[in-house]
Formats: structure tokens, C-alpha cells, sequence
């Protein structure tokens, strides 16, 4: 399809690194350290935690395999979809992008809520700025909608600052424990000997910890949306795939172990627990854990630091996911699934229509949470998160099974390794992923059934909870419908999306 001026994100504009600023920032990891990692500890694997990581990077390494195979063949900014479409046909390429816009969405308005909490309680504590949770939020949200009408290498660069401090923060306290050590001896196998990971079995205690490892990740699988954008896509997307999945796997396992073998691994559990209460009750604040080793092995400085960096770590995660968002609705705006207006670009080469609509999309449901009184982590943060983390699992099964099917056909690339191998072992990895994701969603999203202990028990979820699992697979449905009724009136649209 030809395109005219208006209708180009502007190339050339991203070189690896510019694309893992985007990446690591959308997967947050000091907000996964302060949020995910003491709830997996005390309720998953205690001191094995570090060990569920590497098991969840390893995995995802695995997908990123056939990811990075597939990227040489197509450069699109719909990424996901356009490689789901090459390999399954135009109908589940557009069901993919579906299902990927509803987990992006859900993961940045899921980020809004994350982002008011703990910047209204953070300005309140130290500046004695009083002003509610939705206020902060629509002025974090005014800031990411002005930087994304910006040029893409102006939020690169915004990205990329935030991001080297919130990585050299971690690696800092990292470094500290390891050097100054716990008080007990260093004791790799506690965390990394598989009888310990998978402990408690996957419908118990390692499952849980599995589960909230797979949640961390998310946003490391964005490289290729900026293909179009980078470079040279067909080195730049391979390389920044897995300089990102290396980068986060190794933060989180290596941040870990420091932070298990700080308080003893003997010992880890109570220690979480002990930090994370609030009177009695556990984990009410789990970001006191990393501060508390912070401020006990570094220095009072660094903890304080890194209370404003986990702001600055939400507020880089909202920048690449709005980003991420704005370029699928571009992306299905110029295939004709979606209105063809939202494949307008600016004089900065950035999808000004598409920006417009994500931002309008995340203002609507934060103020209608606002209105509705709702809890901006219990409800607004949990419920979405869960959501998006079940709906881009689901999207990368589909592209695993696109990689092989498209190779199997065209044999463009005829490694095994690449194309057969390591796509049917992330499957199964990914498969996994996905079940312990959905039976532990109760745990993960605050779904539970009236009278399920989601911590002895799986599947026990409310309505809300069994609507908000089964909704990626409704609209992946929806999708191809979608797509079976436009294919009649649009069809050499619809084939640009998936080329």
C-alpha cells in the first residue's frame, strides 16, 4: 500500500540502545523489586525467589529466539500481530492485535493507579504536598501525552536517564550486600537448586512465585514495535531484544540473591515480613524491604533515592507503554481495522492521532475510578495488571507458534534452533506461564471468592476475576471477527498490517 508523508513515523530515529530505554523502562524493574519480589518471597519461594527469576528469564529468552529470527523478516510497528499474522493468517494477525492493545492499555492505566498512590504518599511524607491520588495521575498524564508528540528519540533519551539511574541504584545495593555479606555464609544453592525453586509444587508456593516473576517481565517483548522507527530494524530489534531480557533477567536475580543472602536465607521470610508490616499485618508496605537493606548496607541516601526513582520508574513505564499504545492504534488505523485517521503523524514524525486516543483512553478510566471512589492499587493497579500480564502471554504463544509455522512454509530460515526448537520449548515455558497466571489471578488481582484462601487454593476467583482471565480470549474472537468483515471491504489494507 502506498503511503504518503503524513502516514510515515519517521525513521531512523532509534539506535539498540535507544530501543532497550524504551524496553527496560516499560518493564519497571525497581517497581517490580518494591512491589513483586516481597509478596513472592513471603507467600512463594522464600529464598528460591532469585531462582524463580532466572526460571522466568530463561523462558522468555527462549521466545525471544524465534522473536528475533521473525524480526528479520518483517519490520512493523503492530510487531506482534504482523509476525502472529505472517505465520497464522490475516485473521489471527488481527485477533493478536486485539488482544496486545487490551494488554497494553490495562498495563499503563494499571501503571496511573500505581503512579497517584505512591506519588500523593511520597509528596505528602516529604514536601507536605496534599493533593489526591487522580491529581498526580492527570499531571503525569499530561506530561507522557506532551513527550509523546514529541520526536521518538526525545523520549528515548528522557527514558534513558531515568533508567540508568534506576539500574545503577539497584546494582549498587546489589553490590554492597554481596561484598559486605549476610549474617549468614553466602548460599547460592538456597536460591538456585531446582528442588528449592519448585518447591511446594506449581499449584502451591513455587507456582505463586513463578507467577509474580512472569508479571515482572512484561514490556520486555516492545522492541520490535519500534522497528520501523530504528536504525537499521534488522539489527538494532534482535540485538535490543536481548540486550533488554539479559539486562532485566540479571537486575532481578542478581538484586535478589543480594537481598536474600543481606537478611539470611535462613531467615528471609520472617525478615520480609518483618520489614514489609504495618502493625500487624504483612506486606501492607513491601517497598520498606528494599529500602530498609538500602538504607542498612548503603546508607540512608540511598533509600531515600530510591523512594523518588520508583516515581521516576512509574513515570518512565507510562512514557513507553503510551508509546507502545499509540503505535498499535497507528498501526491498525493504517491497515483500515481501525479508523484510518488514527495513521496521522506529526512534523516530529510521531502518531499524533494515535497519542490523542491512548491519552483519552487513560483519562477516561482514571477518572472514572476517581469518581467511583475505587482503590487506585487495590483496585485500578491489581485488576489491570493481572489482565495485561494473562493477554501478552497469550500473544507471545501465538507468535511462538506464527515462527514456526511461517519458517516451516517459507524456509527462509532453516536453523532448527531458531525456528523449531527453541519456539516449541518457549511454548511450553509460556504455556506454563499462562496456567499459573490464570489459577493464581485470585492472588495476583485481589479476585477472590468469598471464603478462598488464594494462597492454599487455585481457581478460587470471583465473577470479576473470571471475567478479567477470560477477556483476552473474547477479544482475540472479536478480533477475528473484525477481520473476517473488513477482510471484504478493505482486504489489501488488512494485508498491510500483518507486512
Amino acid at each position: 500500500m502506498s503511503q504518503t508523508q503524513g502516514e510515515t513515523l519517521k525513521k531512523n530515529r532509534l539506535g539498540v540502545w535507544g530501543v532497550v530505554f524504551f524496553v527496560v523502562a516499560a518493564a519497571s524493574p525497581l517497581v517490580g523489586m518494591t512491589g513483586a519480589v516481597p509478596v513472592a518471597v513471603v507467600l512463594g519461594d522464600g529464598a528460591a525467589v532469585p531462582g524463580a527469576y532466572l526460571a522466568v528469564g530463561l523462558a522468555l529468552l527462549l521466545f525471544s529466539v524465534g522473536y528475533a529470527a521473525m524480526s528479520h523478516r518483517v519490520t512493523n510497528t503492530g510487531a506482534f500481530f504482523a509476525y502472529v499474522g505472517r505465520g497464522l493468517g490475516t485473521r489471527a494477525g488481527v485477533g493478536a492485535a486485539f488482544v496486545s492493545l487490551l494488554a497494553y492499555i490495562a498495563v499503563q492505566v494499571a501503571i496511573f493507579g500505581f503512579f497517584g498512590a505512591v506519588a500523593a504518599g511520597q509528596m505528602k511524607e516529604s514536601l507536605g504536598l496534599d493533593m489526591p491520588w487522580w491529581a498526580w495521575t492527570l499531571i503525569a498524564w499530561a506530561v507522557v501525552t506532551l513527550l509523546s508528540l514529541r520526536a521518538v528519540d526525545v523520549g528515548a533519551k528522557v527514558l534513558g536517564v531515568f533508567m540508568i539511574a534506576e539500574v545503577l541504584s539497584l546494582f549498587v545495593l546489589a553490590i554492597a550486600i554481596l561484598v559486605q555479606g549476610g549474617p549468614e555464609n553466602f548460599n547460592l544453592g538456597a536460591s538456585f537448586n531446582p528442588s528449592n525453586i519448585f518447591a511446594g509444587g506449581l499449584n502451591g508456593t513455587a507456582g505463586i512465585a513463578l507467577s509474580f516473576a512472569f508479571a515482572s517481565f512484561i514490556g520486555f517483548e516492545a522492541s520490535a514495535i519500534y522497528g520501523e522507527e530504528s536504525k537499521d530494524p534488522k539489527r538494532v530489534v534482535p540485538r535490543a531484544t536481548y540486550i533488554s531480557i539479559l539486562l532485566i533477567t540479571g537486575l532481578f536475580v542478581i538484586t535478589t540473591l543480594a537481598m536474600v543472602n543481606g537478611m539470611g536465607a535462613s531467615k528471609v521470610v520472617d525478615k520480609v515480613v518483618e520489614y514489609s508490616s504495618v502493625g500487624d499485618v504483612p506486606l501492607v508496605n513491601p517497598a520498606n524491604v528494599l529500602f530498609t537493606m538500602a538504607d542498612q548496607y548503603v546508607g540512608s541516601w540511598l533509600a531515600t533515592l530510591m523512594s523518588w526513582l520508583v516515581i521516576s520508574s512509574l513515570f518512565a513505564g507510562l512514557l513507553a507503554f503510551h508509546n507502545s499504545i499509540a503505535r498499535y492504534f497507528f498501526s491498525m488505523g493504517r491497515a483500515g481495522v481501525l479508523p484510518s485517521a488514527l495513521a496521522k503523524v506529526n512534523k516530529q514524525g510521531a502518531p499524533s492521532n494515535a497519542t490523542y486516543s491512548t491519552a483519552a483512553v487513560g483519562a477516561l478510566v482514571v477518572i472514572i475510578f476517581a469518581v467511583r471512589g475505587l482503590d487506585p492499587v487495590l483496585n485500578l493497579f491489581y485488576w489491570f495488571s493481572g489482565l495485561s500480564v494473562v493477554a501478552m502471554v497469550l500473544v507471545e504463544i501465538l507468535v511462538s507458534l506464527a515462527v514456526i509455522r511461517y519458517f516451516q512454509k517459507t524456509k527462509e530460515d532453516t536453523r532448527p534452533w531458531n525456528t523449531l526448537i527453541a519456539p516449541i520449548l518457549a511454548i511450553i515455558g509460556l504455556g506454563l506461564g499462562e496456567y499459573l497466571l490464570m489459577s493464581r489471578f485470585g492472588l495476583l488481582a485481589g479476585t477472590v471468592a468469598k471464603g478462598v484462601d488464594p494462597t492454599t487454593q487455585s481457581w478460587g476467583l470471583s465473577p470479576l476475576g473470571w471475567f478479567l482471565i477470560l477477556l483476552p480470549f473474547v477479544i482475540f474472537v472479536v478480533g477475528v471477527v473484525v477481520s473476517t468483515i473488513r477482510r471484504n471491504e478493505n482486504e489489501e489494507m488488512l494485508k498491510d498490517l500483518v507486512n
